[in-house]
């Protein structure tokens, strides 16, 4: 039954660009189309995050990482991106389409693989593994449904969704572990990490299933196998296929060992070994059909991806899923290598002249054919002159187009003398060039000009850019430096000044420098942060002024190195009118020299009216009293409860705060 029908965005235009014509797949993250890029009038593969992740950040970012880890990658074996975006609640990637299947189809249609076949896939892989491992990424994802092999035979990995930097933090999350549970590495199981090691347990994981046509381990739930992985090592595939070669169970071992360690260290220093380890196997060997393996179907030649030197590491992209038709792994011997030379032959016959019988040729038959021969010899020199001509005008067409040009030597990661000497014999001439590089070593190369693999006249140059290392510049010692000077010297070293905080330091000069983080020697790249602590020098105990005159108490704060602030506003208090009400900070408090004290100046107290409370009782002369602002003392005669005199006197202005005394009677 046809699913896409009721797909909404089959029909669709996305970001006014993008035709959704078929859905070819469908994960837990995302959805893979078939669409017509409009503008460009192509086909192509759009992936469209489902619409319940989209509203999650943490889904798009991954997704759109995706899209940038992919497009940092420039070779023939990696799914390539062409685009990314959003419409509305969509989030999707735009992809080159070709159409084929998944390793995963081919183990479910077949089971196992020949070896040679095995090795024409993972050799391809390798590659694609090894160019993102030079580029400093890992794929974390490696499994046969991320293999793509495309109609014309090209293998291609697929899905960098979850993708990292090395050199970033590769944890897994606490709730799951990410990736697919039959190819994780035991690392990633027990803690998270992955590094290009990682990767590498992956394929091996593969290979075993490639030859022996099933998983390494099995079990009836997820943590079952999670603990194979971390227990048990992967079997050699000759228990499963009794005769086959122990240099493919090494392989095996080496790839899928369960300690990272002794794995090799990337994607293209496996590749090597798997290259070095077919050269010692017999066509025996490779073709040596498992017992697993099924017959049927029409066979599809996986094309020969893997790069001529394992250092060298060049994109195009899949939509996987694509294909239903039946599908096989012919061997690399069926098909004609790219380069391989052809050798024609032309044979011309000559004139051939009939010799009479008996004793000796007749002269006078003799100068007959004399007159014959003259005449066929000038269309016997054409004939060879016309060969010689098409073979120079070959020759010379071949010369041009390629005869006097090679292909640039992979010398990445070698010292400057290996690679030197590599191009030198070569024929080539070497330039260098120097830059800072975080990841390769110091004095190796980063990268070559033309690339390994390019076309470069036999007697030209290639400029080799040799790394200096990590560019990175030591934190000057600034104890003691004012501030400003400080702040200077970091940028002359190529830093950049950070936040600055303060502090009392009795042995450092104020405003002077007294730590720095990072501690000075530390090494940092350029433009990296430096904090300052800066000395507030000795402390200044603020003294109580409040109470005294405005004069005595500035003189006094200013004698201890303070400065002063006189509030603009005066305020009502006991205080003499004209003397300091209050003070902040206040009294007690630490400061540096050169920190102000704000003074607020009375307007002494407040005068208001007293109230008549005579005729009240004691509570409501309280109350009534009170609530005006004064104190209130009782004096009584006998023991009755109504005032009969109050002081001061009803209407009487006083300070407010001060004391008005009831008679009670």
């Amino acid at each position: 039954m046809d699913t896409t029908l009721k797909d909404p965005l089959v029909g669709q235009v996305l970001d006014g660009r993008y035709r959704v014509d078929a859905r070819i797949a469908v994960g837990g993250m995302a959805t893979v189309y078939r669409a017509m890029d409009l503008r460009l009038d192509r086909v192509l593969a759009l992936k469209v995050m489902h619409t319940s992740l989209s509203a999650d950040d943490s889904f798009v970012t991954r997704f759109i990482r995706e899209a940038k880890s992919a497009a940092r990658l420039a070779h023939q074996n990696v799914v390539g991106v062409f685009d990314q975006g959003t419409d509305g609640t969509y989030v999707y990637l735009a992809m080159e389409y070709v159409e084929g299947c998944t390793l995963r189809d081919v183990l479910r249609e077949r089971g196992a693989l020949p070896p040679r076949a095995a090795l024409d896939i993972l050799e391809p892989v390798l590659a694609a593994l090894g160019a993102a491992h030079r580029a400093g990424l890992v794929h974390r994802d490696v499994k046969p449904e991320n293999v793509l092999i495309g109609d014309d035979g090209r293998v291609k990995v697929a899905d960098f969704g979850l993708v990292r930097a090395v050199d970033s933090q590769t944890s897994a999350t606490t709730d799951s572990i990410l990736g697919t549970v039959s190819y994780l590495a035991p690392e990633q199981i027990e803690d998270g990490t992955a590094t290009p090691r990682t990767d590498l347990y992956a394929c091996g994981v593969m290979l075993h299933e490639m030859l022996t046509g099933a998983k390494p381990y099995a079990g009836s739930s997820p943590a079952q196998v999670l603990y194979q992985h971390l227990h048990k090592d992967v079997p050699a595939p000759s228990e499963s296929v009794p005769g086959m070669a122990a240099a493919l169970d090494g392989l095996v071992a080496r790839a899928a060992a369960r300690s990272a360690g002794e794995r090799p260290a990337d994607a293209v220093a496996l590749l090597a070994e798997v290259r070095a380890a077919r050269a010692q196997l017999t066509d025996e060997d490779l073709d040596a059909v498992p017992p697993r393996a099924k017959d049927g179907g029409e066979p599809m030649a996986v094309s020969p991806a893997a790069e001529e030197d394992a250092g060298s590491v060049s994109s195009v992209a899949v939509a996987p899923g694509a294909a239903e038709a039946e599908t096989y792994v012919m061997s690399r011997a069926a098909v004609a290598p790219e380069g391989d030379p052809v050798e024609r032959t032309a044979v011309l016959p000559g004139p051939v002249a009939q010799e009479p019988s008996g004793d000796g040729p007749d002269p006078a038959a003799r100068r007959a054919a004399a007159p014959r021969r003259r005449g066929l010899q000038p269309r016997w020199v054409l004939a060879v002159l016309g060969v010689v001509l098409v073979a120079l005008l070959g020759t010379g067409v071949w010369y041009v187009s390629s005869g006097q040009f090679t292909t640039t030597p992979a010398v990445l990661d070698l010292t400057q003398a290996k690679a030197t000497a590599k191009l030198t014999d070569a024929g080539l001439d070497v330039k260098v060039e120097r830059e800072y590089s975080e990841r390769v070593e110091r004095g190796h190369v980063i990268g070559t000009d033309p690339k390994p693999g390019e076309r470069v006249r036999k007697t030209g140059s290639v400029t080799l850019t040799v790394s200096r290392g990590p560019n990175v510049v030591k934190v000057p010692d600034l104890s003691g430096t004012p501030l400003a000077d400080a702040r200077r010297k970091l940028k002359d070293a190529g830093l950049k000044p950070g936040q600055v905080s303060r502090r009392f330091d009795e042995e450092t000069a104020q405003g002077s420098v007294v730590t720095t983080d990072p501690g000075a020697g530390s090494r940092r790249r350029p433009g990296a942060a430096v904090a300052l602590t800066v000395s507030k020098g000795a402390p200044v105990e603020v003294p109580d002024v409040v109470g005294e005159a405005q004069g005595d108490a500035v003189s006094e704060l200013e004698d201890e190195g303070l400065k002063v602030r006189i509030a603009a506003q005066r305020v009502h208090s006991e205080e003499d009118k004209g003397a300091v009400a209050r003070q902040s900070p206040t009294d007690g408090a630490r400061l540096a020299k050169g920190d102000t004290v704000t003074l607020t100046l009375s307007k002494g107290p407040e005068v208001v009216e007293v109230p008549d409370v005579e005729g009240g009782s004691e509570d409501e002369a309280r109350e009534k009293l009170e609530r005006a602002g004064f104190e209130v003392t009782v004096r009584r005669i006998f023991f009755g409860d109504t005032v009969f005199n109050q002081s001061p006197g009803s209407g009487k202005k006083a300070p407010k705060g001060s004391e008005v005394t009831i008679w009670l009677r």
